[in-house]
């Protein structure tokens, strides 16, 4: 039994200032009466220094001092997606829960040892999964559930974005296997979540990628899924639209409904057609919403249940075990590119 946090503020520590961080830090504010910053961590002095000037916090250039020096109850990882697992079990150690961002890790193995790290501390793996709480997605994972569709035919998604050259260069670490994985991984991870989280277990997939800008990874492929329930798709990613992101959407055909959720980042619903009507439908009007970033605004949202879970009011919606979902899928994905082959699910037996 996971100790319950009743009586004060959870005590918070951000580890990585970089681009994903300002999100957390919005989120801590939003929840201020029930969460408190305590400490920021980072390697780079300038970028460490003018977040615990602006949060009035200590800052730590080295995680384990930090865990030493501060009782904290949870750690949020922003860090590059490669050292994620070192990060997750050195934490779980101390008896601290971990919130990882996306992906958990960049090899199958490594998230296995988070997961089991923290399963061994008895502490929380939370996998940050933001997009499941935009409004549209909300929408479309209650008629899945309810089974509006019939069975699904095909389903497609697509990712056209645009990342330059000057984005992969802020950053050693970007663009890097080891560090960082590719537009599969990085960029549209929230979407390959999508698969199992919307349509179910996937049984099978072939991937093809290349690579133009000056990194080591992929920026552009194309995913073929057969999924356990007998309905095929596809995925098309690319991080070289020009000028600048067009598209983030998915498509869901099947034998008694027809949606299509569009939009820069699956915020636009534009087609909703049921054979049967249900309330809710009426909410699509109200569902769309305007966004210039692909983050879209489910940080806050997705600390709704990390609150409610550290309280003892809730379960996880998105834990672990929930993330090694999509990085099973995406490391198939990567062994199917690199070998020419088909690869089946699950990876372990």
């Amino acid at each position: 039994m996971k100790t319950e946090i009743k009586d004060r503020k959870i005590r918070m520590a951000i580890v990585g200032c970089g681009r994903i961080s300002k999100n957390h830090f919005g989120s801590i504010e939003k929840h201020a009466d029930n969460l408190e910053l305590v400490a920021v961590c980072d390697n780079a002095s300038s970028v460490l220094d003018d977040h615990a000037k602006k949060y009035q916090v200590p800052g730590y250039k080295h995680l384990e001092k930090m865990l030493k020096s501060e009782k904290l109850d949870l750690i949020v990882l922003c860090t590059p997606s490669g050292i994620h697992a070192d990060q997750a079990v050195l934490s779980a150690k101390y008896g601290v829960h971990v919130m990882t961002e996306k992906p958990m890790a960049t090899r199958w193995q490594d998230g296995v040892r988070m997961v089991r790290a923290c399963d061994e501390a008895n502490v929380h793996l939370f996998v940050v999964k933001q997009n499941r709480r935009n409004t549209t997605l909300q929408l479309l994972k209650r008629a899945t559930e309810e089974k509006r569709f019939g069975k699904i035919h095909m389903v497609h998604l697509n990712i056209f974005w645009n990342r330059p050259q000057s984005y992969y260069d802020q950053a050693k670490w970007r663009g890097t296997w080891e560090f960082d994985g590719g537009a599969f991984m990085n960029q549209a991870s929230h979407y390959v979540d999508l698969l199992d989280w919307l349509i179910g277990p996937v049984d099978k997939v072939q991937a093809m990628i290349s690579t133009t800008r000056d990194i080591e990874v992929e920026d552009t492929g194309v995913l073929n899924v057969r999924w356990r329930n007998g309905a095929l798709g596809s995925m098309s990613v690319t991080m070289l639209t020009y000028p600048k992101n067009l598209e983030g959407s998915i498509t869901i055909l099947g034998e008694k409904g027809t949606v299509r959720i569009g939009g820069v980042a699956v915020n636009d619903i534009q087609i909703w057609q049921f054979e049967d009507t249900r309330d809710y439908d009426e909410q699509i009007r109200t569902a769309n919403y305007e966004t210039t970033s692909v983050y879209g605004f489910g940080h806050p949202l997705y600390y709704n249940n990390i609150i409610d879970v550290l309280r003892g009011r809730a379960e996880p919606e998105t834990d672990g075990r929930e993330g090694l979902k999509s990085l099973e899928i995406l490391i198939a994905a990567y062994l199917s590119a690199r070998d020419g082959k088909t690869i089946s699910l699950p990876l372990e037996y």
